[in-house]
This record gives structure tokens, C-alpha cells and sequence, in this order.
């Protein structure tokens, strides 16, 4: 076996990185055909999820392996090879099965525990078989992964652990409130109509929501989605109110309209650009609830700007204008946020720099750029300014060298109106939504910040254990596997020296009657089958354990073994798993009727 992963994921790249290097279904097909063409592979599978694109292949080389497949990746992918290189992974062998059942347990996921892994390995194997790029290692690799992610599932808790990037969406959005309080009543905005899309849209209907609309670009889809949900979800109450929830599929060209109209919006497409820009979202909001007072950032309410707060109003003398090009201080470099009024706009500057800047916000125009004296009137303006500094001393208390810079009052931002959930990878909406007033918009970003500190389930160690069990044991399945052609090749021979046998004795006793020539037929048969029972059990043994594939040379050695015997047993079990393969596929194509 000689399995290799290469691949990025949440874990190693960014979300900006991941985004750009997206597969669309045409891409991963080309992926998929161009590995096998490549020197190194023999077979191959790609992974791509909304966070993670990986590319499984059986190779002989491991760096001329790794080699190829990570070019492939950024062939394929659209982004630099040198831009790519260090957020990839390498798993080979052992390393990569443990990597591969990992994922199909959700141990790997953003959402630690998710299911929604399970469905994307199967339709992972089902591409890679019907590009016929899947043999015997890719079909043993994610039809035993899928077991053992049931396993997990079934045997354990690691559902308790995380849920499916839905419903986590979703508990983001709803911001601690319960996701059936939180959407009950609400109008939901679906867009797409695939397998996440479909996963949030019953996600919400067994929620409680009013209404369900389902945009997407093949008609058909979405109206076999709704009817999905109305046989499910429509002719029923929903939880607790008794309303009924009522589904219906629009074009995307009614997306704008329906903005208006829904309070969530989930996206999920296979779009390469943006679904929903900040300017469509924008407008959605406002044709609901009309444009948005704002106030300016920074300013009081109830007080003029450039005016000290009357807590630290103190008898100074007016000298200059106050305005903001006379101001000793660069307002540029305050933080956002910090008021630029009195001393809190100078949190953390010593005594002196405060007490200019306190006798500009009254109205002075110190210039400290003149060394700090103003000109021919200095004489007779700093005893009244030290005077007055000190009065405000005895008054407020000593004007400290540092002080922790005073709340700042803004404006309430509006609660959200319109809650965004996009779970595609590229992204659908755009991330300048974000900043609008009345949207709150929950991305894949968003999630990795998210569950980046989410604890950890006890059942997550049962699952490792599970794990690790199930990599030995398909090890050791995969290097028993290795030597049976050897050892049915061994026993192949032995079956034609007991008929040469035979066939001699024959000739050598010609009046033996058939009573006594299948008696001793048998009888040699038994004697070859006893003696090569032992050496061939105990070989398939050997050669399960880990440095046990020389069992296989050693047995073709001993019993001078034909290799093109051997070769020939391995043609004929490929050959028989491949017309069982295309077998399967023509039943599945034949009971699913036209697509």
C-alpha cells in the first residue's frame, strides 16, 4: 500500500486562501483524470468540502508523489504553487488512513463531531468511481472510512461534541438564544438547493419558521426541494405554534425582491463570484425598514464639538480661534473610538503634552511647535495660565500623568433585521455586509473564530481510540491483501503437480477402477493441503504485521513461485472487482431511472 494525501484545510490555511483555491465539479473532474495520467498515481480520489480540498492517490514514489499532486493542486486550483506550498499537508500510508478516518469522524472538522463529512466521502467516491479513478485502495480507503464514521456515531457521543456546520451557523446567528425560539415565525431565503442548502432549509422548517423560499439556478432542483419540504414539514403543524410551514421556489432573479421579505437568508451555491453584494443586501434592508439614522462617531450627545465636558471647565483665558488645525496634537493618531475632547483624547501622553491640549479645548491656541511660549505675550499669559491650571488642581485633584481614557457614547447600532448565513467556499456574500446597519451575517470566517475555543466532548478521546483501532486493523487488512495472490498462486501450483501426479499414476496402473483412483486423489490432495495450511496461514499473519510485505518475496523464493503466475492472480481479482464495480454502477443508473 502506498497511499499519499496532499491537501489544505481550515486547519493549515486561512479562509482567504481556502476561498481562492475552491474546486468547482469540472475542476475536480480534470483533478481527478490528470492524476491518474501522471506518472506517480494508479488511482485517485479528491475530497472538497467547504473547508478542506484534498487529493488522495495509490503512488510508487512518495516525493515524485507529492511532487505531482501538489502541482496538480495549484494547476487546478488557480493559486501559486509557491503561494500554496506552505499551508499544504503531507499524510503517507498509516498516516494518511488515520488522517482519512479522522475527517470521516468529525474529528477534524470546524465543528468537531458534524455528520455532514459522511455524505461529502460518499459522493466523493462515487465521482472518483465513475471516472473510473477509484481501484481497489481508494474503494477499501472511503468505503471503510464512511464504517467507521457510523461507527463513531453509533458507538459513542460525538454528536454531543459539535453539530453540522448548519445548525452551528445558525446558533451563531441566533446569538445564544435557542434556534427554535430564535426562528420561529421568521420568513427564511434559501439559496441553492444542494446538499448544505437542503440540510439548512429542514433545519429551519423543523425550527418553526413561517415561510421557506428556495432561489436556485435549475428550476428543477428547487422545486424538488420544496417539494421535499412540504411533504416533510408543510402538511404538519410546526413545534409549539401550530402554524404550517409553506415552501416555494423562485428564480434567482427574484432574490433582490425577496430580500425584502426574509429575515434569514441562507447561501450556499457553487458560484465562483458573489450571490449577494453589500449594494443588493443594502437595498434589501432598506426596502424593509427605510434608511437608517446615524450619528457621527466620537461626539457626545448633548455637547458641541470641541467643548470640554463641564467637570473640567476651568477659568482660562481665551487666546486664538480652537480650531482643529491649531491643535498641538495629531488627532490622526488616536485610536477609533477615544473621545477628542478634553483629556481623554490624550490618554497616556505625559503632563505637560495634557495641559496644552486642555488649554486649546478651552479655547486657546498654544502652538508647542514655538518651543512652547507664544510669542511677545508669553509674559503676561502664563501666570494667568498657571493659575488657572492650578485652581483646576485644587478643584478636580492632580491632573495625573495617565489616565483610562472616558466611555465614549454611540450610537446604538439597530438590531439586525436581516441575518446572512453563508456556508459556501468561495464565499457567496459579500464580507462588506458585515458593516452594514440592521444586517448581521454569520460567514465560514466567522465559524473558524468561532469554534476555534470550542470545548472539547468526552467522546471526542473514545472516537481517537476508535481511530486507531480501525487504522491497524485496515493495515493489516491491506498487507494481507498483498500476499494473496502469492499464496493463491502457491496453492495454484501445488493443485497442478497433485493432477500431474494423478495422471501419472494412471498411466502407471491402468486397471485401477474409479472407486480406488478418487480415494487416492483425494487422499493426496489432503496430504498437499495439510502441509501448506500451516506456512500459508502463518505467512498471511506475518505479512499483516507492519514490516511483513518480504513474507510475499520470501514465499515466491522458496517455492519458486512464476511472478507472471502471481501478476496474472492479481489481473484476474482486479478484473473481477471492476465488472462487479461497473455492475453496481449500472443497477444504481438503472434503478434511479433518467435523471
Amino acid at each position: 500500500m502506498s497511499l499519499l494525501v496532499v491537501g489544505l484545510s481550515h486547519r493549515s490555511a486561512p479562509v482567504s486562501v481556502l476561498d481562492r483555491a475552491s474546486l468547482s465539479l469540472d475542476a475536480q473532474t480534470k483533478l481527478l483524470q490528470d492524476a491518474v495520467a501522471a506518472e506517480p498515481a494508479t488511482e485517485a480520489a479528491v475530497l472538497a468540502t467547504c473547508n478542506r480540498i484534498e487529493l488522495y492517490a495509490d503512488v510508487d514514489k512518495f516525493h515524485a508523489g507529492v511532487a505531482e499532486l501538489s502541482t496538480l493542486l495549484a494547476q487546478h486550483s488557480g493559486v501559486g504553487l509557491e503561494e500554496l506550498t506552505p499551508h499544504l499537508y503531507v499524510h503517507y500510508e498509516d498516516r494518511a488512513v488515520h488522517h482519512m478516518f479522522s475527517v470521516a469522524c468529525g474529528l477534524d472538522s470546524m465543528v468537531v463531531g458534524e455528520g455532514q463529512i459522511l455524505g461529502q466521502i460518499k459522493d466523493s467516491l462515487a465521482r472518483a468511481q465513475g471516472l473510473h479513478t477509484a481501484g481497489r485502495l481508494m474503494n477499501d480507503l472511503f468505503q471503510q472510512s464512511l464504517r467507521v464514521g457510523k461507527r463513531a456515531h453509533s458507538e459513542t457521543g460525538i454528536d454531543r461534541a459539535g453539530q453540522s456546520l448548519v445548525s452551528f451557523g445558525l446558533e451563531q446567528l441566533a446569538l445564544g438564544t435557542p434556534v427554535a425560539a430564535w426562528a420561529r415565525g421568521k420568513k427564511a431565503l434559501i439559496i441553492g438547493a444542494g446538499s448544505m442548502s437542503s440540510l439548512a432549509a429542514a433545519t429551519l422548517a423543523r425550527a418553526g419558521v413561517s415561510e421557506i423560499v428556495i432561489a436556485n439556478r435549475t428550476a428543477d432542483r428547487a422545486e424538488r426541494l420544496v417539494t421535499l419540504l412540504t411533504e416533510q414539514y408543510g402538511q404538519r403543524p410546526a413545534e409549539g405554534d401550530g402554524t404550517e410551514v409553506l415552501a416555494r421556489a423562485v428564480p434567482m432573479g427574484s432574490v433582490p425582491s425577496e430580500l425584502t421579505r426574509a429575515d434569514v437568508v441562507v447561501s450556499c451555491t457553487g458560484a465562483t463570484g458573489l450571490v449577494l453584494t453589500a449594494g443588493a443586501i443594502a437595498a434589501g434592508v432598506e426596502g424593509r425598514v427605510g434608511t437608517q439614522p446615524e450619528t457621527a462617531r466620537g461626539e457626545v450627545p448633548g455637547t458641541v464639538r470641541g467643548e470640554v465636558p463641564e467637570a473640567r471647565t476651568a477659568p482660562l483665558p481665551p487666546v486664538g480661534t480652537g480650531t482643529d488645525e491649531d491643535c498641538p496634537l495629531d488627532l490622526t493618531s488616536v485610536p477609533p473610538g477615544f473621545s477628542v475632547m478634553g483629556e481623554a483624547a490624550v490618554a497616556g501622553m505625559d503632563a505637560a503634552t495634557l495641559e496644552q491640549h486642555a488649554t486649546w479645548a478651552a479655547g486657546s491656541a498654544v502652538d508647542r511647535r514655538r518651543g512652547g511660549r507664544r510669542g511677545a505675550d508669553a509674559e503676561g499669559t502664563d501666570p494667568e495660565l498657571i493659575g488657572a491650571l492650578a485652581a483646576t488642581a485644587a478643584s478636580v485633584g492632580r491632573i495625573p500623568e495617565r489616565r483610562r481614557p472616558e466611555p465614549v457614547a454611540e450610537p446604538p447600532r439597530p438590531e439586525p433585521v436581516l441575518h446572512l448565513l453563508d456556508l459556501a467556499m468561495p464565499r457567496d456574500i459579500d464580507a462588506a455586509a458585515h458593516r452594514l446597519a440592521g444586517v448581521r451575517l454569520v460567514d465560514i470566517e466567522t465559524l473558524a473564530e468561532a469554534s476555534a475555543d470550542a470545548p472539547m466532548a468526552a467522546d471526542v478521546d473514545q472516537v481517537r481510540r476508535i481511530v486507531s483501532d480501525e487504522v491497524a486493523a485496515f493495515g493489516a487488512a491491506q498487507r494481507a491483501a498483498h500476499i494473496t495472490p502469492t499464496v493463491v498462486a502457491l496453492r495454484t501450483m501445488a493443485a497442478d503437480v497433485v493432477a500431474g501426479e494423478i495422471a501419472r499414476l494412471e498411466g502407471r496402473l491402468p486397471g485401477l477402477d474409479d472407486k480406488h483412483r478418487a480415494e487416492i486423489t483425494q487422499t493426496v490432495r489432503r496430504v498437499v493441503d495439510k502441509l501448506l495450511h500451516a506456512p500459508t496461514v502463518r505467512v498471511k499473519q506475518l505479512a499483516a504485521e507492519p514490516g511483513g510485505a518480504g513474507y510475499a518475496d520470501a514465499l515466491r523464493t522458496l517455492f519458486d513461485l512464476d511472478p507472471e503466475t502471481v501478476a496474472s492472480v492479481s489481473r484476474a481479482e482486479e478484473s473481477n472487482e471492476k465488472n462487479a464495480k461497473n455492475a453496481t454502477i449500472a443497477n444504481i443508473a438503472e434503478n434511479r431511472g433518467p435523471a
